[in-house]
C-alpha cells in the first residue's frame, strides 16, 4: 500500500486515549491552548448516517425538521429503560405537525411537487396511528420498523424543499468535476452490496471527483489496501507507480482540495484542514461519527493533495465522546454509507469491489469547465 494516509492514521489509535483522558477533566488541551469544557460539543453525537444527511439538507423549513427530530428521537427513549411516556410525547409531537401545522410544511414545496407532498403527508398521518398502535402494545420491532420508513418519506419531503446549489464553488477548482446535489452509487464487492449516498450539497467538488471516477470505471476491480477492524478500510490506489487518478487527456494528476463544510456557513472551506486553520472546535456538517462515513485520503504532509483513494471508517463509539473526534475537520467527508454497511466488517485488504455505478443523481454531476 503507498503511505497516502498511513502516517496519520498510524499514529490515531494512541491519540485516542489521550482525548478519552482529556475529556475527564474540566478543561481540554487543543495544540497547546487550554479551553474549558463547557466550549466544547455536549450531548452525544449522532451515529446514525440518515439522519446526518438529513441534517445536511440546505432547507429551513422549522415544521419539517420539528417532524425529523420527533421521530429520530424515538430511538432514542426505545434504548432507555420504561420510556414508552416519552415516546407517546414524540408520537404526539409529530401528530400536531401533520395535522396542525402541514400547511407550514407544505410552504417550503414547490407548487409543481405539492400534489406529491401532499400525498406523503396522508400517509405519514396514517403511519402515526401505526407508531401509536405499536407503543401500545409495546411492540419495540414495529415501532422502530414504522418509524424508519416514516423517516424515508420525511426524507422525501426535505428533498423536494431543496432549491438552487447554495453556494459558488471558488472558480478556481472549475477544472474538476462538481457535484451539485446528491447522487447514490451502488457498490458491489466480493463481500456483498453496499448503497452510498454522496453529499454534494457540503462537497460538490470531493463527491464530484468520486462520481466521476465511478463513471469511468475507475474502481471497478481494485482490492482494497488497507483494512484494520473498529477503524478503517481503504482502497483507490491504482496500479503502477502513481497514487492517485491521472487524466488520460491532460496526462495529469489529479488533485483534489481539503473541502469541509462547518455547520452554520453557507459554503465549505477549502485548501486547509480546520486545525492549521486554527478553527479547533468548528463542527462539521458531516462527522466522522457514523459507522461508514466516505472521506478522501490524503498525503500526511498535504491536505490538498487526495485524489482517487478514499476510504470508509469503522465507527468506534470511543472516537466521538460528545459529538467531537479526532478525525473531523481533517479529511473531507463526502458521503455515508446507507444500506448494506455490514458488508465493510468482512471486507479485508486483498478484497475488491467488483463494479460501482451511479444510480440516482447523475444529472447533479457538472463537468469541468476548463480543461
Amino acid at each position: 500500500m503507498k503511505p497516502i494516509v498511513q502516517r496519520w492514521f498510524g499514529s490515531l489509535k494512541p491519540r485516542v486515549l489521550a482525548l478519552a483522558l482529556a475529556w475527564s477533566v474540566t478543561s481540554w488541551t487543543v495544540i497547546g491552548e487550554t479551553l474549558p469544557a463547557q466550549a466544547l460539543p455536549q450531548g452525544n453525537a449522532i451515529k446514525d448516517p440518515k439522519a446526518l444527511l438529513r441534517n445536511a439538507l440546505p432547507i429551513d423549513n422549522p415544521e419539517v425538521r420539528k417532524l425529523q427530530t420527533s421521530l429520530e428521537d424515538i430511538s432514542t427513549q426505545l434504548r432507555a429503560n420504561r420510556r414508552w411516556g416519552a415516546v407517546t410525547s414524540d408520537i404526539k409531537t409529530a401528530s400536531r405537525v401533520l395535522n396542525d401545522r402541514s400547511t407550514k410544511v407544505l410552504a417550503s414545496i414547490p407548487d409543481s411537487q405539492k400534489a406529491e407532498a401532499e400525498q406523503i403527508i396522508e400517509q405519514l398521518k396514517a403511519s402515526v396511528t401505526e407508531l401509536q398502535t405499536a407503543t401500545d402494545g409495546k411492540d419495540k420491532e414495529k415501532i422502530l420498523i414504522t418509524r424508519s420508513q416514516m423517516l424515508d418519506r420525511v426524507s422525501d419531503l426535505e428533498a423536494m424543499m431543496v432549491k438552487d446549489f447554495p453556494f459558488e464553488v471558488p472558480q478556481e477548482y472549475s477544472n474538476l468535476p462538481q457535484l451539485k446535489g446528491r447522487a447514490t452509487v451502488a457498490a458491489k464487492t466480493s463481500k456483498g452490496d453496499m448503497t452510498i449516498v454522496l453529499d454534494g450539497f457540503s462537497a460538490p467538488v470531493t463527491a464530484g471527483n468520486f462520481v466521476d471516477l465511478v463513471q469511468r470505471g475507475f474502481y471497478d476491480g481494485l482490492e482494497f489496501t488497507r483494512a484494520e477492524d473498529s477503524y478503517v478500510l481503504q482502497i483507490g490506489d491504482p496500479p503502477g507507480p502513481e497514487i492517485g487518478f491521472v487524466d488520460p487527456k491532460t496526462k495529469k494528476y489529479r488533485a483534489v482540495p481539503m473541502e469541509i463544510l462547518v455547520k452554520g456557513e453557507k459554503e465549505p472551506v477549502y485548501g486547509t484542514t480546520l486545525e492549521d486553520a486554527g478553527r479547533y472546535l468548528d463542527q462539521p456538517v458531516l462527522p466522522f461519527s457514523a459507522y461508514g462515513a466516505l472521506a478522501l485520503a490524503a498525503p500526511a504532509d498535504n491536505p490538498n493533495g487526495g485524489s482517487s483513494q478514499f476510504f470508509f471508517f469503522l465507527f468506534e463509539p470511543e472516537l466521538t465522546p460528545a459529538g467531537a473526534n479526532l478525525l473531523d475537520g481533517r479529511y473531507s467527508i463526502f458521503g455515508f454509507v446507507t444500506e448494506g454497511a455490514e458488508v465493510l466488517g468482512q471486507l479485508k485488504a486483498g478484497d475488491k469491489i467488483e463494479s460501482m455505478k451511479v444510480v440516482e443523481g447523475l444529472e447533479n454531476l457538472v463537468e469541468p469547465s476548463v480543461a
